[in-house]
């Protein structure tokens, strides 16, 4: 028998926390877009999550993996690290395939840009895949910049930049 995840009543709580890379919590996220990779533009796909050391999402540089909560379950999540002095990147964005079309990316950018601007971080920078359609609407929705000819076709662009400015104050 084989269990299907439901999204869960409107009532259930979902709670932000920062984790480590090495969270187990973690890896169910990063297995299935890791998969999603591999099923979207064949099966080298998943070496781009190994691209960068989990170093690179610590602190005080990088981002943390945020994780997005329900009833102790992982959902969603994503990362950031350093891209240079003044700009981080967002990378392993992802929603569990069971909780899609509910505002858990949006709310995932949107707590990654507030971490990152507390850090010091003035504007973000992202890319995503010609075949993520999805991705490419969120980060149109959520006020990026898109640093390429939206008229173009994805496939001949390759990686598809975004940008955005933050307007935050540093923690002091």
């Amino acid at each position: 028998m084989t269990s299907v995840a439901r999204p869960p009543s409107p009532a259930a709580e979902t709670t932000v926390i920062d984790v480590p890379v090495s969270d187990p919590r973690v890896k169910p996220l990063l297995r299935e877009l890791g998969d999603e990779y591999a099923a979207r533009y064949g099966g080298d796909a998943r070496a781009e999550l190994a691209r960068y050391p989990d170093e690179e999402f610590t602190a005080p540089y990088g981002g943390v993996l945020l994780l997005l909560l329900e009833r102790g379950e992982p959902v969603a999540g994503g990362a950031f690290r350093r891209y240079d002095a003044t700009t981080a990147e967002l990378k392993r964005i992802w929603t569990h395939s069971g909780h899609r079309r509910r505002g858990l990316a949006r709310r995932v950018v949107a707590e990654l840009e507030r971490e990152a601007g507390a850090r010091g971080y003035r504007r973000i920078y992202l890319t995503t895949g010609p075949r993520q359609p999805e991705a490419r609407g969120l980060y149109l929705a959520t006020g990026y910049t898109p640093l390429f000819d939206t008229e173009a076709d994805p496939e001949t662009i390759g990686p598809l930049p975004f940008e955005k400015h933050l307007h935050v104050t540093p923690r002091t």
